[in-house]
């Protein structure tokens, strides 16, 4: 467990935060969260038995960190941080934040905990940058990044198409010597 606040941490999933987790992805009817995660990506629907099996092969990002970690606030499980390596030879992470939970939006949650979950990637791995890609109308994800201190590295001009309308792709990253600094 990585403790943020008194009421805020992350947690390894249990076998219940699984199923809210799958619930959240694929079930809830709303998909508030899918308006900004990632609403380009057209997803496969699978069972919460193959969901479940993925999650397990796919565990652990290095030795012992994992790829996916709970947000728990309140002791209720709210949403997940992910990592993977974009090019485990150059020694990039690409990592994220989904917080499913939309009453627990915009009460800056969301920025202490991917902070902390820069800086675990960065303690317990051998990154050498950890990067983020988004849309430019996430402007809640940007924030977050921006906050802990990430920049933008690349805009590639009306790459994506969400809901009908053209958005800029915008890749933004933090090296390892940068965060230190910070």
């Amino acid at each position: 467990m990585h403790k943020v606040s008194d009421n805020l941490y992350l947690s390894e999933l249990s076998e219940s935060d699984l199923k809210e987790y799958y619930y959240w992805k694929y079930i809830d009817a709303e998909q508030q969260a899918k308006k900004w995660n990632g609403p380009y990506i057209k997803e496969e629907t699978y069972s919460f038995e193959q969901f479940k099996r993925n999650y397990n092969t796919n565990k652990f990002l290095y030795n012992h960190v994992h790829s996916c970690l709970a947000i728990k606030y309140k002791d209720e499980f709210i949403g997940v941080v992910t990592a993977y390596w974009k090019d485990p030879y150059s020694k990039w992470i690409e990592c994220g934040i989904v917080i499913y939970k939309n009453n627990n939006w915009e009460k800056g949650l969301g920025s202490q905990i991917f902070s902390d979950w820069i800086d675990h990637l960065f303690t317990n791995t051998d990154t050498n940058r950890i990067g983020i890609s988004t849309w430019s109308g996430n402007i809640r994800m940007i924030k977050v990044a921006n906050k802990i201190g990430m920049v933008e590295e690349a805009r590639i001009r009306q790459g994506r198409i969400v809901r009908g309308q053209s958005y800029d792709a915008i890749q933004m990253g933090i090296l390892k010597e940068e965060w230190q600094e910070g």
